[in-house]
């Protein structure tokens, strides 16, 4: 077979990329006019048409965002990054849309390294910059498109893909979004926004399930109670306070918060996670709402956790406040109230670990675990959903967190990413993690082709269904987990009735 070409050419205009030993790859393409000066704070627009050949060898830059150096960042960052097979496919091949996490504050597209996905599943890959925190879900009184920019964004590329997937060699009729915590989120949000109808057609979300709820103390032991979205007026409250904080009264308020600088905005970007607003013309209804009515696009799904989600989180909090046995029943009351005293009890036995290690687990059922599987009992009626839970204790420490002593990062949040993808170009993963690692991949990609999960060195994967199968990675393989039992999923089904 012929090497596909790496100068293709798009609806806007043509474009080269590059060739490596496994992949063609295309970095840095636009697919929307900058969000700059005037246009800070509106709604995408597609890309303006250019003249000549556009150089797509390497990434744009990554969306305004705390903890990046601004040489990295710019506000003209709505790119994407297209990875592919080398050959010359022989019939269409399936569109694979990544939507990052990061809190919906930081993260890019172009860190997800796509070459080993898109080579062995022969599937084509589309990575996204969105944009993030307050320049993604800024809100304000009467601004179109009040506290949905970042979800424009992902819809937007995703129209991008319908009109382009050809030129690479993709079927604009077989487009997989996935996406891990706010990029699964997100997903959430695109199931439920009339806007998204059509413009995919199967999901996988990775630890983000529009289910989630978190409540007072759980994420943090002061943070309070929250879902990943929120009511349009109350952004729109966010977006007054932001003012009030620059001393800039309602008059002219937009024009004079748009002459900030992007680095000084940027300082105030976590007022903004968790703030994808509904209530609006592009997300009516609070997902979870969605969901529960069975208003949501009804495609395949596969949709999972890892099995220690909370850990990471739990391990920073502990650092600035040390978690101790003394303090766990301070914090149970804080969370769970006058219901404090049912969950120590029904935590008992891991109450022989550290205390840190017992809220980690309380906290990763009542949160992360309960949410999915609630979501695949409420969808699976409807469509077919593959449940998983990724649960590699070996797992690379992807977040840097400083593990504490009782509380290894094991299958922590986002410990699930080096298996799809080598982040920021490096591959992370011991031989036998790379054993898993294929038949993760296998498993997903074969959904994007016909959706129906599958791989030859794993077991057949049954939909939820009435039995509620959920199939469980690990690092002795793949094979079904009896998940309801492991999170104690009836009981936090009582505590929420």
């Amino acid at each position: 077979m012929t090497d596909a070409p790496l100068t293709v050419a798009l609806d806007t205009g043509r474009i080269t990329g590059r060739r490596t030993h496994s992949a063609r790859v295309f970095q840095g393409v636009r697919y929307a006019d900058p969000p700059i000066g005037d246009n800070r704070w509106t709604l995408p627009r597609p890309a303006t048409p250019w003249s000549g050949t556009a150089d797509a060898t390497k990434p744009g830059a990554l969306c305004p965002q705390p903890g990046q150096s601004p040489e990295l960042t710019d506000e003209d960052c709505l790119f994407v990054n297209v990875t592919t097979p080398l050959a010359e496919p022989r019939e269409p091949l399936p569109v694979m849309v990544w939507l990052h996490g990061g809190g919906f504050t930081t993260g890019g597209g172009h860190p997800y390294d796509a070459q080993r996905l898109a080579e062995q599943g022969d599937v084509i890959v589309v990575t996204v910059n969105y944009r993030l925190g307050v320049f993604g879900y800024f809100g304000y009184e009467g601004l179109p498109g009040s506290g949905n920019f970042g979800l424009a964004d992902q819809i937007e590329a995703l129209r991008w893909v319908q009109r382009n997937a050809a030129a690479f060699g993709g079927d604009p009729g077989n487009v997989t979004v996935f996406g891990q915590s706010a990029g699964a989120m997100s997903i959430g949000a695109l199931l439920a926004s009339p806007d998204a109808e059509g413009l995919f057609h199967r999901a996988i979300l990775q630890s983000g399930s529009p289910m989630l709820h978190w409540q007072r103390g759980v994420m943090f032991p002061r943070s309070p109670e929250h879902t990943p979205y929120l009511s349009a007026s109350r952004v729109a409250e966010t977006g007054a306070q932001l003012a009030r904080k620059f001393n800039i009264g309602k008059e002219d308020a937009l024009e004079k918060l748009r002459a900030i600088e992007a680095n000084t905005l940027v300082e105030h970007t976590g007022d903004f996670a968790n703030h994808v607003a509904w209530g609006t013309s592009l997300l009516p209804q609070h997902p979870a709402d969605a969901v529960r009515e069975g208003r949501v696009h009804p495609v395949p799904m596969i949709s999972g956790n890892t099995r220690d989600e909370m850990r990471s989180f739990i391990a920073g909090a502990h650092s600035v406040n040390p978690i101790t046995r003394e303090r766990l029943p301070e914090l149970m009351v804080n969370s769970f109230d006058d219901r404090a005293s049912l969950v120590a009890e029904q935590y008992a036995p891991v109450g022989n670990d550290v205390a840190v290690m017992t809220w980690s687990t309380i906290t990763t059922d009542a949160s992360f675990a309960f949410a999915a599987h609630r979501e695949h009992e409420l969808l699976s009626d409807r469509v077919a959903v593959f449940a998983y839970e990724f649960a590699d204790r070996t797992a690379p420490n992807v977040n840097g967190v400083e593990e504490v002593p009782g509380l290894p990062m094991g299958a922590t949040h986002a410990s699930d990413l080096p298996y799809f993808f080598d982040l920021y170009g490096h591959d992370m993963l011991t031989p036998e993690q790379r054993e898993l690692s294929d038949v993760m991949i296998d498993y997903w990609t074969s959904f994007a082709h016909n959706g129906v999960p599958t791989a030859e060195r794993g077991p057949a994967w049954q939909p939820f269904g009435d039995e509620q199968n959920v199939l469980g990675f690990d690092e002795r393989g793949v094979e079904p987990i009896d998940f309801r039992r492991r999170h104690n999923v009836d009981f936090w089904a009582g505590m929420r009735a």
